[in-house]
């Protein structure tokens, strides 16, 4: 094998064997130096590599192969943590009925995560409650709020939207929308505004989350101009975000939502995301938009491996939704962590979401199945499940 260039040892000695590759393979947060030992290959620790043809001095080894660190907070895209100001490409997806409670998401926001408060089924007044507690506990670090379609709910999503207007909240989670909504429009349109350097600024931010291309599409797409002028002619907005509105896509960022629990088409993540993420680029060509949408992927990731899966794909980052179900700071029991903590891979199955089923949803939600093992051992479930 020929040098790449050539190694220093430092206060640390070279090591060798498989166990020594092994062992440095896992150290992420550190670079790799495999070096010419002459018998054998080995792994140096610290020193100095020098890469490029110079000449040997006393006491360097030839560099068969350098491998640069590879931080956590390096994954996905820079793009994506310098927009919500984040540390780590992770997102807390919001679980209804307060299941991503405000103990999560703020526990989240303090570690550099992203975290969604799983506003779906609540009323707006505890939906109110909770704002409170997070603008008073997190300000200024980064969260977000859940709005779900309500397509037999109607008035309940434009109000969810009016409290988010009124109270300052300035990122959503935009979930089980099969198509815009005039409420959505209102919450994405609301204040944009163009800067003195001819940059367009959309106060309110929007992480869509769909598993169908059509729907998708409407997000990496502006507003139709028929919903802009319907809202304009309510008073809902003004001429100037009508205008503005139809320069900047519906959403900032796209989560492809793969098989999973939720509001899903049982779609398969290997092809999902790679469908999503060709339409990005010839939605931003069409329509020119000059800042990029980042497109991240959720659905069964629950390992490392699965995640480095995730981002080896291409995803900006990556989005939890049932896993955080078997967190201690859910807003769920002990008794579901335990039964989730021993549920195996044919322990669930899919059946119609709840608030879907009356219009014919196909089956989209996980359950526990009957002959689940941990439903067998585990005492009747105490809490919201």
């Amino acid at each position: 094998m020929k040098a790449i260039g050539w190694w220093r040892q430092g206060e640390l000695a070279p090591q060798t064997g498989t166990a020594a590759l092994q062992e440095a393979l896992h150290r992420v947060n550190d670079s790799i130096c495999l070096i010419d030992m002459g018998s054998e290959a080995g792994v140096g620790r610290g020193g100095t590599a020098t890469i490029g043809p110079i000449d040997a001095a006393a006491g360097h080894l030839p560099l068969l192969a350098y491998v640069p660190p590879l931080h956590p907070q390096d994954l996905g895209d820079p793009h994506f943590r310098k927009r919500f100001r984040l540390r780590y490409p992770y997102v807390i997806g919001a679980m209804a009925n307060a299941i991503t409670s405000v103990r999560m998401v703020e526990a989240s926001a303090k570690a550099g995560l992203l975290a969604f408060f799983g506003a779906a089924g609540l009323p707006v007044h505890q939906i109110e409650d909770a704002i409170d507690q997070l603008q008073q506990r997190l300000d200024p670090l980064p969260y977000g709020m859940n709005l779900i379609h309500s397509p037999n709910e109607p008035d309940l999503e434009t109000a969810t939207v009016d409290l988010y207007l009124k109270t300052g909240v300035r990122l959503v989670s935009a979930s089980a929308y099969l198509d815009l909504t005039l409420p959505l429009i209102t919450y994405r349109v609301t204040g944009i505004r163009r800067e003195p350097d001819g940059s367009i600024v959309c106060p309110n931010q929007v992480i869509a989350k769909v598993s169908r291309v059509e729907v998708a599409r409407r997000f990496m797409s502006p507003p139709p101009e028929k919903m802009l002028a319907r809202l304009q002619a309510q008073g809902r907005i003004n001429a100037e975000e009508a205008a503005l509105a139809l320069k900047v896509p519906m959403a900032d960022a796209v989560t492809a939502e793969a098989d999973s629990g939720g509001h899903t088409d049982n779609q398969p993540a290997i092809s999902l995301l790679p469908t999503f993420l060709a339409l990005r680029d010839a939605m931003s060509a069409q329509h020119g938009f000059t800042r990029p949408l980042c497109i991240g992927l959720g659905g069964g990731i629950a390992t490392p491996q699965s995640a480095a899966a995730a981002f080896s794909l291409g995803a900006a980052y990556i989005l939890t939704g049932s896993v955080n179900q078997a967190c201690m700071e859910a807003g769920t029991s002990q008794t579901v962590r335990q039964m989730l903590a021993e549920a195996g891979q044919a322990d669930v199955t899919m059946a119609p979401a709840a608030d879907m089923f009356e219009m014919g949803v196909t089956p989209n939600s996980t359950i526990f199945t009957a002959g689940t093992k941990a439903l067998r051992n585990s005492p009747p479930k105490t809490g919201p499940f």
